[in-house]
């Protein structure tokens, strides 16, 4: 057994939005800068009518508070300051000397204020923040010689409070995110149909007809869906009648001619390039056959990958041992992913296929395979080794098509051309991967990659039956 080589890194990122979040995290972006935008202007709008006035507002209360306290009785004064103080929230305090005071604060608005009201009651007017330590909004009047405050709530002349702001503007976007959700859903939903019934195709599954409904563009692409899908059945269907026939035409003359040439007259060794001759036809219709067979859809629960491999190990081991090659394995326990049994069992026999064909080492010229698996991160890796000449790497790519066979350097046997192409086909169905690489000291590796199971998706390990 060889030592299991060590794991190669992948970095994949697995954070991909789908397409409703993208158009509803755009619509919702734009939709907080025009909101930020409207309060700005909203509040640029408001800020120059709210100081005139509020500014008004206090000139009015100064000139009226003033009028009570000239013209009122000395004896109902007490009265009427505490009767300001209650209902109006007003109190006046006469300006000492002595008083330590705060300025207003150095915005527009405020600024906008007190240029009002000095404009209305005088330049020598003040108006402050504090006094003595004492919150509110103080403005200075006089009378008889004699100077007083007179003091505001801050609530009765600020803008309208954060707080207040904050709630509605919160409810504004909230009812415009429920807005654009419910749009970007019209809209997305249709192409989360198309996308679903895309991959059940992808699969080679029958998918479920889209709705010719809706929108013009909508249906119209819908329409062509269904058409397309029913065209593609069809063909499907044609092309499994047409290879089945062409399998059964082929293959009655053949082993009747297989007999008859057991009966000739010819010599063993011309009878023998016959019938290997015979039997390279019935091959490559067997693979043509196989490529054209569909993949079995993937299993809702993952399967004991292990248990598979050491069966299929078994069976093919005594294969290769009889065409003179050697077949080793180095299979890890416990290896889920979820593919069928039998597609994996048909992907690996593929390339153990190819590489006894394909792989002999120039030395011996026997075929010495390797079958590996181990898990790597999130995927399970298998891979099948020869010591063969390798191949180029001008040529991998070129290797993957149908009926690409390779040149000189690996054509020891002869095929159709379809065993890779099978591989490739067959992993597509369950998102895995298919990588061929030549070994720099000689040989090739056939490495295949496929998610494996999550946990909660596993089943109970059991036999897999023989494919």
């Amino acid at each position: 057994m060889a030592s299991t080589p060590k794991p190669r890194t992948k970095y994949k990122s697995r954070f991909r939005l789908g397409l409703f979040s993208r158009s509803f995290l755009l619509l919702a972006g734009l939709m907080l800068v025009s909101l930020g935008a409207w309060l700005q202007v909203f509040f640029s709008m408001e800020e120059g009518p709210r100081a005139t006035q509020m500014a008004r507002r206090v000139t009015t209360a100064v000139s009226i508070t003033r009028s009570a306290l000239i013209y009122a009785p000395t004896s109902v004064r007490p009265a009427l300051l505490l009767d300001l103080a209650t209902k109006e929230s007003l109190r006046v305090q006469p300006l000492e000397p002595t008083d330590v005071y705060q300025p207003l604060p150095d915005s527009n608005y405020w600024n906008h204020v007190t240029s009002e009201i000095k404009h209305r009651l005088g330049p020598s007017t003040r108006i402050m923040w504090t006094v003595n330590d004492t919150q509110g909004v103080w403005v200075s009047f006089e009378i008889n010689e004699d100077r007083y405050w007179l003091v505001f709530d801050r609530e009765q002349l600020a803008l309208t409070a954060g707080i207040e702001w904050f709630g509605w503007g919160a409810t504004a976007l909230l009812l415009a995110l429920i807005g654009a959700a419910i749009s970007v859903r019209f809209v997305n939903r249709p192409l989360a149909q198309l996308a679903k019934v895309a991959q059940q195709l992808a699969r080679g599954e029958t998918p479920s007809p889209l709705p010719e409904k809706g929108p013009a563009e909508i249906r119209d692409m819908n329409i062509a869906f269904n058409r397309m899908a029913r065209d593609i059945r069809q063909t499907e269907a044609d092309r499994e009648i047409m290879l089945a026939g062409i399998s059964h035409d082929l293959r009655t003359p053949l082993a009747r001619m297989r007999l008859e040439i057991e009966m000739s007259n010819v010599s063993d060794e011309t009878r023998q390039a016959i019938d290997e001759d015979l039997g390279q036809i019935d091959h490559s219709i067997g693979q043509l056959m196989e490529y054209a067979r569909p993949a079995t859809a993937a299993p809702e629960q993952g399967i004991d990958i292990s248990s598979a491999l050491h069966d299929l190990y078994e069976r093919e081991r005594s294969h290769t041992e009889s065409l003179g090659g050697e077949l080793t394995a180095d299979i890890n326990t416990n290896l889920y992913a979820k593919i069928n049994a039998h597609d994996l069992k048909r992907i690996v026999s593929n390339l153990i296929e190819n590489a006894r064909r394909y792989g002999r080492t120039p030395s011996d010229d026997r075929a010495h395979i390797q079958l590996w698996a181990a898990q790597e991160g999130s995927v399970v890796a298998i891979e099948v080794r020869d010591k063969g000449t390798g191949i180029a790497l001008t040529d991998i790519q070129r290797l993957l098509r149908p009926f690409s066979r390779g040149e000189s350097a690996r054509t020891g046997g002869t095929g159709a051309g379809l065993g890779l192409a099978i591989v490739e086909r067959l992993l597509g169905q369950v998102d895995g991967t298919l990588e061929l690489i030549s070994q720099p000291t000689g040989g090739l590796t056939a490495r295949i990659e496929v998610p494996k199971a999550r946990s909660k998706e596993l089943v109970t390990a059991r036999p897999v039956p023989k494919a």
